[in-house]
């Protein structure tokens, strides 16, 4: 029995029409545009053309009508990161493609640590601790500072230190190594990531302990001032603190309080110190000084979690301030110390 015959405009589907519109224009063109999708896009519409069955003439004439009127009124054309990626790939090479997608992507792209860095924490932690230690050195050492501290938190104890020892152990990533995470980690590599700079492993480190909460911070610290107290020191120097907001002058104080919230300023003076709350109270008004009192004791007990959690995000916007040059942070030596 021979298909039915499309003879109602109306009722014809989004992919009804592009399959009729493919059709239409030939095996050159049509195959040209088929290049420019991706596998889903040609499934569907191979599928849609396969039982399309005999198209009225009076359909495809009112479709291409319809199809010029649209492109005609609109004036525009829509593009996507996929149409883009395929365009590149005609006329650059792959690691060219690749190193330009990473960047116009930002931070939702598809690299192999743009997907970690999307992870849950615990699932991520699960699956790294029956690799290497120096696998998982790697990985950490890649992902955002602030995840890679959840991870680790998650992680047996005795696995975590040999991770943390291998990071301050760790050269240089070469491409072999990366190569060689790709391949356990069984996901996409941008082989641009193994010309990424070296970074100081004490100060990656200190940034790392600086996103852990307070009893994972001192429990791994301990550990490791038992394993290599040089170490250990030299971290606890490179860290910043809440309580080193202190290195901060007059000015930079004014600055940071025009920029912080409220709620997250009392929050995290509840868990402060007396030195810490007086150099931001004298910092503002009176009558700030006191509404600001007067928040936190409504507040009543607060959770020691959230009280590091409003401090570590007023620590790190400490920290970016100081890197515009909006605010300058001394190194906390004797020399450098704040008089009043």
């Amino acid at each position: 029995m021979a298909p039915r015959m499309k003879e109602d405009y109306r009722s014809l589907t989004g992919p009804q029409k592009a399959a009729i519109l493919m059709l239409s224009l030939g095996e050159e063109q049509s195959s040209r545009i088929f290049a420019m999708m991706d596998d889903e896009e040609i499934k569907e519409i191979s599928q849609t053309m396969a039982n399309l069955g005999t198209v009225n003439a009076g359909v495809v004439e009112r479709l291409f009508v319809e199809f010029a009127d649209q492109i005609s009124s609109t004036g525009s054309l829509v593009g996507s990161y996929e149409s883009t990626e395929r365009l590149l790939m005609k006329t650059l090479s792959k690691d060219r493609v690749d190193m330009i997608m990473e960047e116009i992507r930002g931070p939702a792209g598809r690299t192999m640590w743009d997907k970690l860095g999307n992870v849950n924490e615990t699932v991520l932690a699960n699956y790294l601790k029956n690799e290497y230690p120096q696998t998982v050195a790697v990985v950490l050492a890649k992902i955002k500072a602030d995840h890679a501290a959840r991870v680790l938190s998650l992680l047996p104890e005795n696995f975590a230190m040999e991770v943390i020892m291998r990071m301050l152990r760790m050269e240089a990533v070469q491409k072999e190594v990366l190569d060689g995470v790709e391949k356990t980690l069984r996901t996409e590599f941008m082989s641009n990531l193994a010309r990424t700079a070296r970074r100081d492993a004490h100060e990656l480190m200190a940034d790392i302990f600086n996103n852990l909460d307070r009893n994972a911070e001192n429990r791994f610290m301990s550990a490791l001032e038992e394993r290599n107290r040089e170490s250990a020191e030299r971290i606890k120097q490179l860290m910043f603190t809440f309580e080193d907001l202190v290195r901060i002058d007059m000015a930079g104080i004014q600055t940071l309080l025009r920029s912080v919230e409220k709620d997250k300023l009392g929050m995290a003076l509840k868990g402060a110190s007396d030195t810490i709350k007086e150099l931001f109270f004298k910092n503002m008004s009176e009558r700030a000084g006191k509404m600001m009192r007067e928040d936190m004791d409504a507040m009543g007990p607060v959770r020691l979690r959230d009280v590091d959690q409003a401090q570590s995000a007023i620590v790190v916007l400490a920290k970016e301030l100081a890197a515009s040059g909006q605010i300058v942070i001394s190194e906390g030596r004797e020399e450098d110390e704040l008089v009043y």
